[in-house]
């Protein structure tokens, strides 16, 4: 029996923005998923800073329904990442579309609380991680078009139960889409867990540079695509 049979945790957060370093996670997900089913937990959480309508508009939580109904953030981050590390310590892989989003984002709100991140609670860089996103640029490299949750879905035709950019429909949607990847691509499987978190790290660093090195040949200013994978230490002024 190989890792696909399971159990898994699914992780996904939504949030004030796209800065790991500095925007907020408002809501999150934890869904396990074993031989007795999923079961999902999630968070909505106070973010103490103003929620931009751009968010807001994105996965529906205003910046007044988060100050009334939010959880405080320090309870809520220490508790999800007490789960996460129990899983990690335990062997359970974490499961996260765009893994080093999420987990980079949880590490420097974790920080800016003054709490032990992932790799301080686990005393290592997280792993087994297992990215459906970074695995599908790798198995089907050459395949044309956009690659967001809601586009691999449509391509392995995996039904949404409810509205993507809700950060629980997301993780569901996520383990369905890497059920989907490991049938059609059996190597997958195949790996253990720690060859697949290596073989992981080492797609997601030959995509960036290569990503990198299309953007300047077409003149693109900006950082591009980081090489890092599924996570680094929070960097800057977090406050």
């Amino acid at each position: 029996m190989t890792w696909t049979a399971g159990p898994l945790l699914g992780f996904d957060t939504e949030t004030t923005g796209v800065d790991v370093d500095h925007d907020r996670i408002v809501t999150a997900a934890l869904v396990r998923r074993d031989a007795s089913g999923t079961h999902v937990r999630t968070w909505l959480i106070d973010p103490g800073v103003e929620i931009p309508q751009g968010a807001s508009e994105i996965h529906g939580i205003s910046t007044e329904h988060a100050r009334e109904f939010g959880a405080a953030p320090r309870d809520a981050l220490d508790e999800i990442a007490t789960l996460l590390a129990e899983a990690l310590r335990g062997g359970v892989p974490v499961v996260a579309y765009n893994a080093a989003f999420d987990l980079c984002l949880l590490d420097a709100e974790l920080r800016r609380h003054r709490l032990p991140t992932l790799p301080d609670r686990l005393c290592c860089d997280p792993r087994p991680v297992i990215d459906p996103l970074v695995l599908d640029r790798a198995a089907d490299r050459y395949r044309k078009g956009k690659r967001k949750l809601v586009d691999l879905c449509a391509h392995y035709e995996v039904q949404e139960h409810g509205s993507l950019h809700s950060a629980d429909v997301d993780v569901v949607a996520t383990l369905d889409v890497l059920e989907r990847i490991v049938d059609r691509f059996p190597e997958v499987a195949a790996l253990d867990l720690d060859e697949l978190h290596a073989y992981q790290e080492t797609a997601h660093r030959a995509w960036a540079e290569g990503f990198n090195a299309w953007r300047a040949e077409q003149g693109l200013d900006g950082p591009g695509a980081h090489a890092y994978w599924p996570a680094r230490e929070p960097v800057g002024t977090l406050w």
